[in-house]
């Protein structure tokens, strides 16, 4: 059966420090570098119908040295926005707002999780009809790819809250029984 692996890039200096990164276009570290090769292996020997990827550097790269061709860069596969959050840890926004909470609040001049939510829709909505061809992988970012988990099985964008994502790691999605699921995640 044909399966959407999700790609998260590997470690960047923001990643690192836990900061928020979304539109800002960061270079990956030596070890998101290294990360990003060692991902390589895991890829090795998948044929895929389409590779599609953020338009961020961080992504792009990743999958590059990932040993993927990307066959699209899609916009609808960059980071939520988190406007007045960006660059921001969450330890330093809750010292304003203790209750500040991305999965059900979204950030001030960014994204709400309905917004995010209807982009990973046209994503998918996209995306799913080229499983008929074979398996395609997604390269992008943690919250974003959260998203796409939570959606592929029917939850709300804020059930991604519930689906840890480190770098550099790869999570399949698929099919049983008919029914869409997750088959492995945050996998190395």
């Amino acid at each position: 059966m044909s399966e959407i692996l999700l790609v998260r890039h590997g470690e960047t200096a923001w990643s690192a420090s836990r900061q928020h990164t979304s539109y800002t276009d960061l270079e990956l570290t030596p070890d998101g570098e290294r990360q990003s090769r060692a991902l390589g292996g895991v890829l090795v020997g998948r044929q895929f119908a389409r590779v599609l990827s953020s338009p961020r550097t961080r992504a792009r790269v990743t999958a590059q040295l990932a040993g993927l061709t990307v066959d699209e860069v899609d916009e609808d596969l960059v980071e939520w926005n988190y406007g007045e959050y960006e660059g921001r840890t969450t330890v330093e926004i809750h010292q304003e707002r203790p209750h500040w909470n991305i999965w059900t609040d979204g950030c001030p001049g960014g994204e709400t999780p309905e917004q995010v939510g209807e982009r990973v829709d046209r994503l998918l909505a996209r995306v799913t009809p080229l499983l008929e061809q074979g398996s395609v992988a997604l390269v992008g970012h943690a919250h974003q790819l959260r998203v796409v988990g939570a959606r592929w099985i029917g939850l709300p964008p804020s059930g991604g809250g519930k689906l840890r994502l480190d770098t550099a790691t790869v999570s399949v999605l698929g099919h049983e029984h008919g029914r869409q699921v997750i088959l492995r995640w945050n996998g190395a």
